[in-house]
Parts: C-alpha cells; sequence; structure tokens
C-alpha cells in the first residue's frame, strides 16, 4: 500500500527525486552578471561562457534557482599561471559575498613545488573563512592535490556532491574524491553560480544540477 501511494504522489508531482536541470551559459537571461566582463564560447565541442580577467564581482549567479542538497556537475578550464588562476562554482548563496565556495588552482596541479601541489583544490566559507584564514587555522584540511591530475592548461570535469554540511568533490570522473570537507555555516540552501576571482579568468561549460 505505501509503494502504491508513493507511486501516485510521484505521478502527481507532489515527490521528486533526482530533478536535473542544466541551464544554457549562453542565454544571459538566466544569469546575474554583475560587472564582470565575458564572451560566449564554443571550444573543442564545449559552448559556455569565458569570464576575462577583471576585477568586480567574482559571482555570475544563477537566477531563480535554490539549491540545497544534491549534484553541481560542470567542465572548466583556467591556466597555468600561478596566482593568476582561480576558479570554480559558489553554492548556498546568501548574497553576492556570503557563500560556499569550491574553486581550483590550475597552476598548483603539476607544481614541481610538493606543497603547492596539496593546494590545488580549495573549500571556502565567504568572507569568513578565506582560504588564508583556513590554511593557518586548519592546515591541510580544506584544501587538498587533485587526483587523477589534469592538464593545468586544458578542460577537465568537476563533480561536487553536497550531502547536508558534508561536501565531496571529485574530477575527472575519478571514484575517490580529491576532497571531503564539512561545511562551515549552517546555510541548508541558496543560489548557485560560476566563480572565478578577483583578476582571474576562466571558461566553464556543461553544467548540470541535479536536486536530491
Amino acid at each position: 500500500m505505501k509503494r502504491y501511494i508513493l507511486i501516485i504522489l510521484t505521478m502527481t508531482g507532489l515527490v521528486s527525486f533526482g530533478q536535473t536541470f542544466k541551464p544554457d551559459l549562453q542565454d544571459k537571461t538566466l544569469w546575474s552578471t554583475g560587472t564582470r566582463p565575458f564572451k560566449l564560447i564554443d571550444e573543442q565541442g564545449k559552448k559556455g561562457i569565458y569570464i576575462q580577467e577583471s576585477g568586480g564581482n567574482r559571482v555570475m549567479k544563477l537566477n531563480n534557482f535554490e539549491f540545497g542538497n544534491g549534484v553541481i556537475e560542470f567542465d572548466v578550464k583556467g591556466r597555468n599561471v600561478i596566482g593568476q588562476s582561480f576558479v570554480g562554482i559558489a553554492f548556498h548563496m546568501q548574497n553576492d559575498t556570503t557563500y560556499d565556495c569550491i574553486y581550483f588552482r590550475p597552476f598548483n596541479f603539476m607544481n614541481p613545488d610538493t606543497v603547492r601541489r596539496w593546494r590545488a583544490v580549495q573549500y571556502v566559507y565567504l568572507p569568513q573563512y578565506d582560504w588564508s584564514r583556513l590554511r593557518e587555522e586548519f592546515p591541510g584540511k580544506y584544501e587538498n592535490k587533485v587526483n587523477p591530475v589534469p592538464d593545468p592548461t586544458g578542460w577537465f570535469h568537476c563533480k561536487i556532491v553536497v550531502k547536508n554540511k558534508i561536501v565531496t568533490v571529485f574530477v575527472n570522473n575519478s571514484p575517490t574524491p580529491c576532497l571531503t570537507v564539512s561545511k562551515l555555516n549552517d546555510f541548508s540552501r541558496g543560489p548557485i553560480g560560476i566563480w572565478a576571482d578577483n583578476g582571474s579568468d576562466g571558461s566553464f561549460a556543461n553544467l548540470e544540477i541535479t536536486k536530491e
């Protein structure tokens, strides 16, 4: 009987599992871009956007979309230039400056400095816990090396799984996470956005969001 009721509820839309949304990165009506310059790209079969190196807002927010638990996947490409390539995804946004973020430092993927290689992927909760505070107070806890190691100048795939306060990051379809952390706040939902740090550029494509 319970199974029958669940089937009826699902058919009527009252229960929903695994809703997947693939927002068009090139549809300007879907995004709040602020003052950050960007251009549309079609590169190696990937249709997306290139966020240009500039100051201004870090996040290009997806409008009218709330994300709680689930999976965020996307393709991204940065640069192999030390200190000039920081690219990722903001989520559980409370406003334009307060949010969780997972980002990558492609210039550290294959860096000959072994310490830098352990700083390739990063979790932050901005503005309270930026990378410098986390590195000082919790060394090695909120950043890690990336495995398998992507080409620091090429496209790579990222999968971020958010389950309550646990955030798990995978690259290039690896079954083994390169980072698992517990969120540093109690925000359970909010908008998401493409993220590139001030002074950094980056390319993004194939964004796919699956709500739990």
